[in-house]
Formats: structure tokens, C-alpha cells, sequence
């Protein structure tokens, strides 16, 4: 299997090619993308960048759904500790011809695993993608990394998630005082705006208490309902 797949990726600014077999520990969660992202005018797919909270650096993203669906969950997940975007083309060969496919994401978890990820909506699948996804997920296997391809998320997830994105920069934490204070205040389960007004001013205690929320030190029911004045927020770890 390991001498089925050859990776190509950036050592620097030269691409490198090599049997995954002994290319599999390179640290791909910090290489560049060996694909560029580009926006066309008129163009179906909207490229760019999104500052990632996690690592302090931007990764690229080729469409609205891997930036505002995937790239914010991977940003908001304790378990992720790095990752970056086209990490590497993936070569083989099907039987009848030459495949390549580059990953959109590879991702560093906090206990050291690497989890490769692909985006594509489940009705934007067709054969020849389904065979890619398929194979990648062999390759990933025989190596040790984990594989999983995500399609678009929950509504109600990703419009709170979007929301709370908004305070993901460490900045809105400086003042730990009221992070503090807001773990106590939310030590039961308080609503939302209650326990902002409890902790001080609004304007000020608001910022930090979303942060904390998109940062998990508190939990609120972000799948189930828009986040709102009245939505019960606790500390984690407590009820």
C-alpha cells in the first residue's frame, strides 16, 4: 500500500516528491499549499484566506463552505493544534491512468495525530470523486492518519459559529479579570445577558464572554437554537 502513493509537497520554496511510505512523517500541518488560491471574476469558487486563532498564521480556502463551514469548526475545536490548507498532491495510479488530488486540509490534533480532511457537499460527489476520497482514505489508513470527508454543516451551527468567530483573536481575552469572573458567574447555568450584567458592563464583559465561548471555557447549546439574551450558558465541565 505505502509504495502505491507518492506525496509532492513544498521543502521550502522547491516541491519535493517522495513515497509516502517515507514522506508520511513530514510535518505537512506547517507546509505551504502546493496549489495557489486564486478568485476569478464570474467564477463559481471564492478564494482566500481566514486568520486561524490556532495557530496566529492564515490558511487558504478555495470556496465560502471550506472558510465559513469548515475552517471556523477546525479553528473552534480544543482538539486541533495546527493545520494547514493544500498540504500536498497525493499520486497514484488507478489502473488505467496517472491520478493526483490534492487534500483540502491537513490537521495537527493535540495529542499528535494527523487527520487529513476533504471538503465536498454529499450532492457534489460524483464516481470519479468518490474513488478519490475512497483511495485517500486507504493511504491515510496505512499510515496512521485519520481521514474524514465533510459536507456542509448544520444551519443553526455554523450561524452561531460564524458569530462567535468574530471574537475568536486573543485580544478579546486581555482583560482576564472578567474571564475569570465570568467562570464563576456561569458556575450554574445562567442566561447569557444575566450573567454579562452580573459580571459589569455589557459593552465591556460581552466581548470576553463570547470569546470564551468560541474558545469552550463556556458552553452554551450552539446546535440547537441562535444564541440569544435568554440562552443558558455554564462552565465547562459543569451543569
Amino acid at each position: 500500500m505505502l509504495a502505491a502513493f507518492d506525496l509532492e509537497f513544498y521543502e521550502g520554496e522547491s516541491l519535493a516528491r517522495r513515497p509516502l511510505g517515507v514522506s508520511w512523517n513530514v510535518q505537512f500541518d506547517r507546509v505551504s499549499p502546493v496549489r495557489p488560491f486564486r478568485w476569478a471574476k464570474g467564477g463559481e469558487s471564492f478564494a482566500g484566506w481566514y486568520y486561524a486563532a490556532t495557530t496566529g498564521t492564515h490558511v487558504g480556502y478555495e470556496s465560502w463552505l471550506e472558510r465559513e463551514d469548515r475552517l471556523i469548526l477546525l479553528d473552534a475545536d480544543p482538539e486541533v493544534a495546527a493545520m494547514a490548507s493544500q498540504p500536498f498532491w497525493r499520486h497514484w495510479h488507478d489502473g488505467t491512468r496517472k491520478r493526483r488530488h490534492a487534500p483540502d486540509y491537513f490537521v495537527r490534533l493535540a495529542d499528535g495525530r494527523g487527520r487529513v480532511v476533504d471538503v465536498r457537499a454529499g450532492d457534489r460527489i460524483d464516481e470519479a470523486a468518490a474513488e478519490s476520497f475512497e483511495v485517500t482514505a486507504q493511504a491515510c489508513s496505512a499510515v496512521g492518519w485519520e481521514f474524514t470527508r465533510v459536507g456542509v454543516p448544520d444551519p443553526v451551527l455554523m450561524a452561531n459559529m460564524r458569530w462567535l468567530s468574530r471574537y475568536r483573536r486573543r485580544r478579546c481575552r486581555r482583560r482576564q479579570d472578567i474571564a475569570d469572573l465570568l467562570t464563576d458567574v456561569f458556575d450554574d447555568p445562567v442566561p447569557l445577558r444575566a450573567g454579562a450584567v452580573q459580571a459589569g458592563d455589557p459593552l465591556v464583559v460581552l466581548p470576553v464572554l463570547f470569546h470564551l465561548l468560541w474558545s469552550g471555557v463556556l458552553v452554551a447549546d450552539v446546535a440547537g437554537r441562535l444564541l440569544g439574551s435568554d440562552s443558558l450558558v455554564h462552565t465547562a465541565g459543569r451543569r
